[in-house]
């Protein structure tokens, strides 16, 4: 069998708020067309990784590429127009502009028209409530729908690979259902590669087929989603039942077993 096509990869990535170390030198890969999640509690740094791979950071120490090109400490703007897609933490729409221009926001950096006009079709197809809020203000829908139009928005660059930070966020059990059926069917129907930072560790691992565990700013664990899932560790800190993840978490914070 030939090794994955990577098209993503980190190498011994260091990035800082201020003095503050974020993270501490995490090496991962994407393969094309997968799904790679990043697991973790708050703090863990997963979130300074999407930052620091779109250009919103630029890291202090280690080499990023994207397509074997080197994008480490590029302009934000010119990774997206490389065919990356960034959906942050907390939507952060256009409140102002209907759902339509918000879309149209996403392909600002493309020429092909017809393509884009086929595009924005295929993003109302997967989320059909856009399509009837069409004219309406984006600050004026739910935050599920908020979800969607800024999922739709990244898409409608037609990304590589699409990075997702936290797309259940606030959301209810069956539009996280929802979210992530679309996010697989992407991922199968298009091929796109995706990285996905998601608290919800049990609907992270049924949608990725691998996995990077972090703390503290380290890769302290990776492997296929369907071992993770199985693993002792990944089952009582992410997917055990409350009272032993807090007995868990008084031990890890003790023997620090995966270090």
């Amino acid at each position: 069998m030939s090794a994955p096509d990577i098209i993503l990869k980190l190498s011994n990535i260091e990035s800082y708020y201020g003095p503050i170390m974020a993270i501490r030198g995490i090496s991962l890969e994407v393969p094309r067309g997968q799904i790679v999640t990043l697991l973790g509690a708050n703090g863990a740094g997963k979130t300074t990784v999407l930052k620091t791979i779109s250009g919103i950071l630029d890291p202090q120490k280690g080499s990023i590429e994207f397509l074997g090109m080197p994008i480490q400490r590029m302009e934000a703007d010119k990774i997206v127009r490389l065919g990356l897609s960034h959906v942050p933490e907390g939507r952060e729409v256009f409140p102002f502009l209907s759902v339509r221009e918000n879309l149209m926001m996403g392909a600002y950096p493309r020429r092909d028209r017809d393509e884009v006009a086929r595009d924005l079709e295929r993003v109302y197809g997967y989320f059909p409530r856009l399509k009837e809020r069409i004219s309406q203000p984006a600050g004026q829908l739910s935050g599920g729908e908020q979800q969607m139009l800024a999922i739709g928005r990244a898409l409608m660059n037609r990304p590589t690979l699409l990075l997702l930070d936290e797309p259940s966020l606030g959301l209810s059990p069956i539009l996280v259902k929802e979210i992530f059926t679309i996010i697989r069917r992407v991922n199968e129907e298009q091929g796109m590669s995706i990285l996905l930072v998601e608290q919800n560790a049990k609907v992270a691992l049924e949608t990725a087929h691998y996995g990077y565990v972090l703390e503290i700013g380290r890769v302290v664990m990776n492997d296929t989603c369907d071992r993770l899932m199985h693993s002792k560790d990944i089952q009582e800190f992410y997917l055990g039942a409350k009272e032993a993840g807090a007995r868990g978490e008084r031990r890890w914070k003790k023997k620090k077993t995966w270090r």
